[in-house]
């Protein structure tokens, strides 16, 4: 992930924050910019956690790198949702 550059964080983490809060139902309450900034900061988590299963990051693709945001995304959306309480509307 680090070859992309900062445009390739923007790109990958908008497209795995959107997807995560289309997964999570929060996408109405979000805007491009947070969808953004929970993709990257998913990312970052997601990268996190598998490093601690000793699951081996670095270089292992762009595939690899997405599912990590997407689903470090929908784990920092649940959290989220876990916090403050709010209920999806359907």
């Amino acid at each position: 992930m680090l070859g992309l550059g900062i445009i390739g964080w923007i790109i990958i983490g908008g497209l795995a924050g959107w997807i995560g809060s289309k997964i999570m139902k929060t996408d109405a309450q979000q805007g491009i910019l947070l969808n953004i900034v929970v993709g990257v900061v998913g990312g970052l988590l997601g990268g996190f956690l598998l490093k601690l299963l000793d699951v081996d990051v670095e270089g292992a693709g762009l595939f690899f790198s997405f599912f990590t945001c997407l689903a470090g995304a929908c784990i920092l959306l649940f959290l989220v949702k876990l916090v403050t309480g709010r209920r999806s509307r359907v």
